[in-house]
């Protein structure tokens, strides 16, 4: 009878540990920041900014390059940007895109004319209108792009439970949003690089 039981119990598969998940930003793309716009004029440049690629002749970090050529699952946002840096990560590794991780919409306050500012200036005031007084412009609001960060982290955890790490090229504010989704869901940030082009940040379960 106990021989039975240890060989039911030698049976049963060990449970397979949780890969870990980096969120990793894209790197910098080919559209110049040193301008300043009026409200208007920065809408045109984030519509241009959310279609062009990369700025040419960049190198993604040697740090990056080896949490690729490690992981079982690279992902990238549709955006182009982020498409064009998975494949200068992939070294011929399969990758697939996800419209569930592009960056959340970034519409600009309704400010006169006669106030110009930096891209920089403009997305930091767009995120401030957009996070905490819902100004959307009919776009994707705080709750709907937060409903997104939940179901990407959920894709993502999913991924990494089949237990190899997962690493997303995505978006900045938005992988600061599936970051808290993860955190929520018992997820720990284990390393950090901040939010610049190339950064990465990961997670691991418990």
């Amino acid at each position: 009878m106990a021989s039975a039981l240890t060989a039911e119990v030698s049976a049963t598969p060990a449970p397979t540990r949780s890969g870990a998940i980096i969120l990793a930003r894209h790197g910098e793309p080919a559209l110049s920041r040193k301008v300043r716009l009026t409200a208007q004029e920065y809408r045109d440049f984030w519509a241009s900014y959310e279609i062009m690629g990369l700025l040419p002749g960049q190198t993604p970090p040697a740090s990056l390059l080896r949490f690729v050529e490690g992981c079982g699952t690279l992902v990238a946002s549709t955006r182009l940007r982020s498409v064009e840096s998975a494949q200068a990560l992939c070294a011929g590794k399969t990758f697939t895109q996800e419209a569930l991780l592009i960056e959340a919409p970034l519409p600009p306050p309704d400010w006169p004319s006669w106030i110009r500012l930096s891209p920089k200036m403009w997305g930091f005031y767009a995120r401030v209108w957009w996070w905490y007084f819902n100004h959307n412009e009919g776009q994707e609001t705080r709750a709907e792009a937060q409903a997104r960060s939940d179901a990407a982290a959920e894709m993502l955890a999913e991924r990494a439970a089949r237990g190899q790490d997962v690493v997303v090229l995505a978006h900045g504010f938005f992988n600061f949003m599936v970051g808290l989704s993860l955190r929520r869901r018992g997820w720990r940030l284990t390393r950090s690089e901040g939010y610049k082009y190339w950064s990465m940040r990961r997670f691991e379960r418990g």
